[in-house]
């Protein structure tokens, strides 16, 4: 769901392995749409100012809320 959700594309999946990495942490914009998703809460953000999340995927958040 990460994977999907990042506008910034952050993250890449590995399909042999079936895990996610972060491939450039740099270009994470800090909507924190993947945290907010994460069913785990393996997601942990730092360092950053909460202004308004306007680039959320709320339709995307909706449709995933069904599988937490």
């Amino acid at each position: 769901m990460c994977v999907d959700v990042c506008p910034t594309k952050v993250f890449g999946f590995d399909a042999d392995s079936q895990q996610v990495s972060v491939l450039d942490a740099a270009d994470c914009i800090a909507c924190l749409s993947c945290a907010y998703l994460c069913p785990s809460g393996a997601l942990k953000h730092g360092n950053f100012y909460v202004v308004k999340n306007f680039y959320r995927d709320v339709d995307f958040s909706r449709r995933m809320e069904r599988f937490l």
